[in-house]
């Protein structure tokens, strides 16, 4: 059985751990990454099926990195899903902008975040 392969590209501990329990009853598999270039980096060398992006992140943003995901032709089909609790700032038109599949502020229901995976990269 080998199911899909998210990346998760967030800088929060606490985060990451909801998202890995949330998984753990699907088939998805998931990958981490703790900053943009760390999470473009990953998305290149193996290309998963779906991303999850935060925007606050260190060393390059979630938005700066989903437009260089957007730009190169190994990663620019890829659903990106845009996570942040900036929700108040625009950041949704930004995240949709540079080519964010979809967006979810936070806090979000664990529930809501599975539908939206599954919407955009259903399970096997």
């Amino acid at each position: 059985m080998s199911g899909k392969t998210v990346l998760y590209v967030e800088d929060n501990e606490f985060n990451r751990k909801i998202v890995r329990q949330l998984l753990l009853a699907t088939s998805y598999r998931l990958l981490e990454a703790t900053d943009g270039e760390q999470g473009v980096a990953a998305a290149l060398e193996a290309p998963p099926d779906l991303i999850l992006m935060d925007i606050q992140l260190p060393r390059l943003s979630g938005i700066e990195a989903t437009q260089r995901l957007r730009q190169d032709p190994r990663t620019e089909g890829i659903p990106i899903i845009v996570v942040t609790s900036f929700a108040l700032s625009g950041d949704d038109q930004k995240a949709l902008e540079a080519g964010a599949s979809a967006y979810l502020a936070k806090p979000y229901s664990p529930r809501q975040l599975l539908e939206l995976i599954r919407k955009l990269a259903p399970e096997d």
